[in-house]
């Protein structure tokens, strides 16, 4: 099963992602963080990222993999029965800084091939996404923002259109767009 759950910043996502990939899951359920977040030299960044290590159980195998996003899924598929991946939208960030020389088109192209191989293995597992909502604000001042901007609108479409269900948080509370048991609020 694979959900994607959505929201602006400091909505609840990864909150309600870690709710998720606990419920309804076995005591001795195998669960692995995928993090996409890297801190650098961003001491904020580093302060955030050792914020949520320690709200996540001490069981769950972390995998930090901030470019290879799909084999590194791939990887946690072999040895997990739920896969929470946080967050789509820092791994696009890291998209742009890498390939920033190359047109955005090459990005989308590689994003979608990802998106579809994620998709594949949730056949087999339960597969959590997290991502933001960032369409809903102005219109960026500068290209490569507005790029950007454009192209995680096209991540989140992919996503939701594979997804099983896909949850939008807003102030913590999660608002259900699609069910798996058919599109629509619960």
């Amino acid at each position: 099963m694979l959900t994607l759950i959505l929201g602006g910043a400091r909505s609840g996502k990864s909150r309600l992602a870690q709710r998720i990939a606990t419920t309804g899951a076995s005591d001795d359920a195998r669960v692995t963080y995928v993090a996409t977040y890297h801190a650098g030299n961003d001491p904020e960044m580093a302060e955030r990222i050792a914020r949520l290590r320690a709200s996540r159980p001490e069981s769950w195998k972390t995998i930090e993999e901030p470019v290879e996003l799909a084999a590194a899924v791939e990887d946690a598929a072999q040895n997990s029965d739920v896969i929470l991946v946080d967050c789509l939208t820092i791994w696009l960030s890291n998209l742009f800084w890498k390939y920033r020389e190359l047109p955005a088109r090459h990005i989308e192209d590689a994003v979608h091939t990802e998106v579809a191989r994620i998709a594949a293995l949730a056949e087999q597992r339960r597969i959590i996404l997290v991502s933001n909502e960032v369409g809903a604000g102005v219109v960026p001042e500068h290209a490569v923002a507005r790029s950007f901007r454009d192209t995680q609108g096209l991540l989140n479409q992919w996503a939701a259109e594979a997804a099983d269900e896909v949850i939008l948080t807003v102030a913590g509370l999660p608002l259900y767009l699609k069910t798996a048991s058919g599109n629509g609020p619960q």
